[in-house]
């Protein structure tokens, strides 16, 4: 579908498609509103183009719409945000990026004065300063957008399907790993709906989840490899490789940062001779650093097998690692709770 709206000079500093756009967007500078050249006053269209609607462009969008103009944002992707929908941390404070697009979203959705055209690029940009033509390409979807409910049913009856062919699990030799493994499936009744559940628990039996125990899962859920492997690599609690019988989690956000975590962090892999992300040779302790613990006031914090040590120091490391060396501490996948030192 080919459709074609008007634009304000404004639209070219939204995107420079063409020279005439450039040399639009000079006589908006130098020139007032009412001095523009061509186009009378009365005849001229107060809308704004925007083109591309990640975070900069859906900001933008709203700005001008607060300002009273019209707004037609482009976006060639079938939904907007752009690439920060799919960043996880902000740099330098590390927040969640959704946390701060996800109510620009919803804004931009519900704005009156914007008209949001998703699935749809620019292809030609034409007219003169105060009247512009472009022609919006909408790329056909099937689906009415303004009836849709995100049911899913559509995904289900649409005749065009996208089928990745990987090969069949290999038969799983009965050892002890998947005979554990299937208790854990038996206990959710075995439906592939329980995939996460089932990855979780195989996790904290085997502290890690080796191939043997995801091809057995794969084999019994009827879930193919591909999906298994990938919902194993992509959370970060899940690990594909063996960890430390204590895990020891060192929180390098920028709260604990500034109170010493690198000196922290500096000391553990000097006494344990790791870096972090490693696993010790004995298999006892594995180092990882996380971006936040929720516990910004008793920073610098560092936790072992879930268990916090808040206000930590360097000095205090040495003593930490010899409680759970000597097992006065036991790691709680393995037990219903955990003992302490008073």
């Amino acid at each position: 579908m080919k459709t074609s709206k008007a634009a304000t000079p404004k639209a070219a500093s939204a995107k420079n498609v063409a020279p005439k756009a450039a040399s639009a967007k000079a006589a908006a500078r130098t020139a007032p509103a009412a001095a523009v050249p061509g186009i009378p006053p009365a005849d001229r269209i107060g809308s704004v183009l925007v083109v591309g609607a990640g975070i900069a462009g859906i900001q933008s969008s709203l700005d001008l719409a607060n300002a009273g103009f019209k707004v037609y944002l482009v976006e060639r992707q079938p939904s907007i945000g752009g690439a920060m929908t799919q960043l996880d941390k902000t740099f330098p404070t590390n927040d969640c990026s959704m946390c701060i697009v996800s109510p620009k979203l919803v804004e931009c959705a519900r704005h009156p004065n914007i008209e949001t055209l998703t699935y749809a690029e620019v292809e030609a940009l034409g007219g003169e300063a105060g009247r512009f033509v472009v022609d919006i390409r909408k790329k056909a979807r099937s689906v009415d957008p303004a009836k849709c409910t995100g049911c899913g049913n559509c995904q289900a009856a649409c005749p065009t399907r996208v089928t990745v062919t990987t090969p069949d699990p290999v038969e799983d030799d009965l050892s002890e790993e998947t005979r554990r493994v299937d208790e854990i499936i038996d206990s959710y009744g075995g439906g592939r709906e329980w995939l996460i559940m089932v990855l979780q628990d195989a996790q904290k039996a085997f502290n890690w989840l080796p191939e043997p125990v995801l091809h057995r899962v794969s084999t019994r859920l009827d879930v193919p490899w591909a999906e298994v492997y990938g919902a194993a690599s992509f959370y970060k609690a899940f690990s594909l490789e063996p960890r430390g019988r204590h895990i020891v989690q060192v929180c390098v956000g920028t709260a604990c940062h500034v109170r010493g975590a690198q000196r922290i962090l500096d000391e553990l892999e000097r006494r344990l001779d790791i870096p972090a992300g490693s696993t010790t040779k004995d298999g006892l302790f594995t180092i990882e650093t996380v971006n936040c613990l929720g516990a910004c006031a008793l920073g610098p914090i560092v936790t072992v097998d879930g268990e916090f040590h808040g206000s930590m120091t360097a000095a205090q490391v040495p003593r930490l690692l010899e409680k759970y060396a000597e097992g006065t501490v036991r790691a709680p996948a393995g037990a219903d709770s955990a003992e302490a030192d008073a």
